[in-house]
């Protein structure tokens, strides 16, 4: 038998894991009446974060202040224990699964380890400060939204796949 077929990582069919997708968004729009999110699970962490340091200017500030009640904290919220259910998640089926063994930063040949943080970081800036314009990250945007039937969910859908297909041409010279 060939060790390498052995040693791959398991992963679950794509196909099957849309259909589970897309039957989990159907179910959680289902209970609770709203899609999918993650952004605002990190709204939340920020709004903690910036009342902890600084209670007065968040209260004070515009946006931040909606979210901050003497009631109950900005993070305790579904949103948030959904975000720690699937970064949990991914770690448990990772660890099953032995693709946690080797901590690695896959990269193209032409660009270093430490580029590709540094960029990956950049990414990850801008499509948060995105998901706060366009209101909603990719799930519960564009998947909820569509899910729904929702004539903004399928043009934020076009726009985010549309415009990363459109930027992926500049960027992909790093990884081949």
């Amino acid at each position: 038998m060939n060790n390498t077929i052995i040693d791959q990582p398991k992963y679950i069919n794509p196909y099957l894991g849309g259909v589970l997708l897309g039957l989990l968004i159907l179910a959680t729009v289902y209970i609770t009446g709203r899609g999918l999110g993650a952004s605002g699970s990190i709204k939340s962490a920020v709004v903690t974060t910036s009342n902890t340091i600084a209670p007065e200017a968040t209260k004070a500030n515009s946006y931040m202040g909606k979210f901050v009640s003497d009631d109950h904290s900005p993070m305790y919220t579904w949103l948030v224990f959904e975000s720690l259910g699937v970064l949990l998640g991914g770690l448990l089926s990772g660890i099953i699964f032995g693709r946690t063994k080797k901590f690695r930063t896959d990269h193209g040949p032409k660009i270093t380890s430490k580029r590709r943080w540094i960029y990956a970081t950049i990414g990850g800036a801008l499509f948060g400060i995105g998901s706060q314009f366009g209101r909603g990250c990719t799930s519960g945007a564009a998947l909820s939204g569509t899910a729904t039937f929702a004539l903004g969910g399928v043009i934020v859908m076009f726009a985010i796949f549309g415009t990363g297909y459109v930027i992926s041409y500049f960027f992909r010279k790093m990884w081949i």
